[in-house]
């Protein structure tokens, strides 16, 4: 059994090969293989808890940030678009604006689609393609929502 420490040399060369070839990626593609293997290995993105040592320093109230200022989210810019529900009498004609928005999609897969709302048109989308799929189906008498 090995056990790896802080300093301790990689004794498996199997390891060291991995190690290599991994510290010899871009940036771009280390968050490929981080992407890749959290779908293979079916991993969960989890949120750190988060530890601040500013808590512990004293600010003058002058200098102090006000909550409105701390609150402030970044900007969000991947978008869920969500088929919530739809006009029955606009139905085909959203059928074949999913077939359309879905790539790879027919006909009888659409419409199973979109008789199973509320359902996830797409995930992780621009907010102008978002907004133009909300647009084109709310125009068809189809409730969206962008989460």
């Amino acid at each position: 059994m090995f056990v790896f420490s802080p300093g301790s040399l990689v004794t498996n060369a199997r390891i060291t090969s991995i190690v290599d070839q991994i510290s010899s990626l871009t940036l771009i593609e280390t968050a490929e293989l981080v992407q890749s293997l959290k779908t293979r290995l079916n991993i969960q993105d989890v949120a750190l808890p988060t530890v601040s040592n500013v808590a512990n320093v004293a600010v003058p109230a002058s200098e102090a940030t006000t909550p409105v200022e701390e609150a402030k989210a970044p900007e969000k810019t991947a978008f869920t678009v969500k088929l919530e529900k739809y006009n029955a009498d606009a139905k085909t004609k959203i059928i074949r604006e999913m077939k359309n928005i879905l790539p790879g999609t027919n006909l009888v897969e659409a419409k199973k689609f979109v008789e199973s709302v509320p359902k996830t048109i797409k995930e992780n989308v621009t907010k102008e393609e978002a907004e133009k799929i909300k647009k084109t189906l709310e125009g068809f008498g189809a409730t969206v929502i962008l989460e």
